[in-house]
């Protein structure tokens, strides 16, 4: 895991040493234990490396292969990266170092750009063919590991953080306003390649790129679920045991200690079993003990899931321990690492985790993101899968889903599935643009009548076609994964990490996985009052009853209301009187101010909203970062 970036100017100039080294530093979180740089004539790139596989000099980047034809800044893990090792042997291929580095500019060098079929991990990176003159890139599957772009006609600037541009001297760009206002008025975020700075784009999950050195871009898409292929899956809970426990044990992989991010729920508890029993493997003498890392608020007490748990696995547990007030004084830092705004404060919980494993030694941890949107985790998909049925014309399994949920869950079993008939019958006039259009215009005229916000701001927001969807399971468990939510959970997930120099792997990410869930029907994900079914059933006997049984979900999850309320209602009420918030001309301060009273007398909950301007004003800096004038 590592921080890359390159600059390559169009006209012919020779990169600046300075702006390379500028570039690096900004990323030095990312990889603080070696550096390097690369320039050559219009080309240059920068690095900062996280040693996790080949702690030697071996591994160092920028890294040149075939006399320096071809040289690469990586970031990220190919976990399968010695059975591809061997393959290129077998093709004449010989190496230097013991990791994956080497081994993904190989694979390039033999395959071209059909390598990114047959790689498994996280990745992004850029190769320099100076034979063809041109730069060739690429993102994971899923876009676990970021990369960002800035185009303009003199040059191009990619880099693993946006900061790392803003470091260039290419950039001079400010806010967003069309993304900023679609966060603050509709709470949405990382839904496209945009960002919250102008010209700065991040190159999209699933797609590579080349660039040559007279400034033509071209860039497609090598992977999407789309072209999944479909068939039918004859052992769904065998494979989906077998493949889980192989993405595990391929995540093990590491010459330094790996730990685990443990909640009380299925996704981690199934993860740090299947880590104990790989361990298990393992030499005694080879083997330390396994930590995992955990929060629990007073308010969410998992103890007994947990303690069931470190029973089981023999892990040894260190608990996060974390005031309110100590992340609210972190959240500038905290920002200032992501780079853009967050959808809650509960992602700080992940920021301290990180600080915690890496206090104790950790550098590289195991995380559940991806498995709620995947296999059907929240809650709200149980209604998608009742409507899915009613437009399957799947009476008796609709009557017999629902009963079987409100057994468990509580209910009305005639008022849910009158809800599923009503709902399927509005989902199927999607179909029509003009109806899609109307549902925009909705959309977008709640969103401008935000009482918060001036209306100078609602302007700035892009049109609300509603399109894409059509109310079916499916469609939105995809929607899930690449649009909402799970984009910004990964970039999330990759700067708390980072910023400890924390390399964080994702088992339930990888794309073998993926796609077996995507070619299961529903039955497999939602199963009267269970959610992640085929999870549950494959971990039966691997995992606690406790917990493979549970039919409620928290995660990590923070009382931010009460916090608002209490706590940190001084500091938020500070923040609302300063000069810059007052100068930033986009807010209704004094609507504000009355709804954070009534908030406090507990007469509503706004503290998404509070926490979405309190971190906004924080990002956006001092008073010149303004709404434009006429918009």
């Amino acid at each position: 895991m590592c921080g890359i970036a390159g600059l390559i100017n169009f006209d012919g100039r020779p990169v600046a040493g300075a702006a390379l080294e500028r570039m690096g530093a900004s990323l030095q979180h990312r990889g603080p234990d070696d550096r390097g740089n690369f320039a050559l004539g219009p080309v240059g790139f920068a690095f900062r490396r996280l040693a996790i596989l080949d702690l030697s000099r071996a591994a160092h980047q920028p890294m040149e292969l075939h006399g320096g034809r071809y040289v690469m800044v990586y970031n990220g893990e190919i976990y399968n990266y010695i059975e591809l090792r061997r393959e290129l042997e077998q093709l004449g291929c010989t190496f230097r170092s013991s990791g994956d580095t080497e081994v993904l500019l190989q694979a390039y060098a033999t395959w071209g750009r059909d390598c990114l079929a047959r790689l498994n991990g996280m990745w992004a990176f850029l190769i320099y063919d100076r034979e063809r003159r041109l730069v060739f890139g690429a993102r994971d599957r899923f876009g676990v590991k970021p990369l960002y772009r800035h185009l303009n006609p003199h040059a191009v600037c990619l880099a693993s953080e946006i900061k790392a541009i803003r470091a260039s001297g290419e950039y001079h760009g400010g806010i967003q306003w069309p993304v900023a206002s679609r966060f603050l008025l509709q709470g949405r975020l990382e839904e496209d390649a945009q960002t919250f700075y102008e010209d700065v784009e991040q190159i999209p999950p699933g797609h590579a790129f080349e660039v040559t050195l007279d400034g033509a871009w071209k860039q497609w898409a090598y992977w999407s679920l789309d072209r999944v292929p479909p068939g039918d899956v004859h052992r769904p809970v065998d494979e989906f045991r077998d493949l889980f426990e192989d993405a595990v044990r391929l995540r093990m992989r590491s010459d330094v200690p790996v730990g685990v991010c443990l909640s009380g729920g299925l996704d981690s508890t199934s993860i740090i079993c299947a880590m104990a029993r790989s361990r298990s493997a393992l030499p005694a003498q080879e083997t330390k003990p396994l930590l995992a890392f955990c929060y629990m608020a007073a308010e969410y007490d998992e103890s007994r899931y947990i303690g069931d748990t470190l029973a089981q696995t023999g892990a040894v547990l260190r608990q996060l321990q974390v005031t309110p007030r100590q992340l609210w004084d972190r959240l500038p830092d905290f920002l200032r690492f992501q780079d853009e705004p967050v959808h809650s404060m509960t992602a700080m919980i992940g920021y301290e985790l990180m600080r915690l494993a890496r206090a104790n030694g950790v550098k590289v941890v195991l995380n559940g993101q991806g498995a709620d949107e995947s296999a059907a985790g929240y809650f709200s998909y149980f209604r998608d899968y009742w409507r899915t049925l009613v437009m399957d014309r799947c009476w008796t399994a609709v009557w017999r889903e629902i009963g079987n949920h409100m057994t468990v869950h509580g209910g009305s079993r005639a008022a849910a599935a009158a809800t599923a008939l009503r709902q399927a019958g509005l989902w199927s006039l999607h179909r029509l643009p003009a109806y899609r259009r109307l549902v925009g215009a909705r959309r977008l005229r709640r969103a401008r009548l935000h009482p918060w916000f001036h209306r100078d701001l609602s302007a700035t927001l892009d049109s609300d076609e509603f399109g894409g969807m059509d109310g079916r399971l499916a469609t939105t468990l995809r929607n899930s994964v690449q649009v909402t939510p799970l984009p910004i959970y990964l970039r999330v997930e990759d700067r708390n990490s980072m910023a400890h120099s924390v390399e964080a792997r994702l088992p339930f990410m990888d794309y073998r996985l993926v796609s077996l869930l995507f070619r299961l029907g529903p039955e497999w994900k939602l199963r009267g009052p269970w959610n992640k079914y085929v999870l549950r059933e494959a971990m039966g006997g691997r995992i606690p009853e406790s917990v493979r049984s549970r039919v409620d979900k928290m995660g990590f999850p923070t009382p931010v209301g009460k916090w608002l309320a209490g706590e940190l209602l001084e500091p938020v009420q500070d923040l609302l009187a300063s000069r810059a918030a007052r100068e930033r001309g986009i807010y209704d301060l004094e609507a504000i101010r009355r709804d954070l009273l009534r908030h406090r007398e507990g007469r509503v909950d706004v503290s998404r909203n509070l926490f979405d301007v309190a971190q906004f004003e924080l990002w956006a800096g001092g008073p010149a970062a303004q709404l434009p004038a006429g918009r």
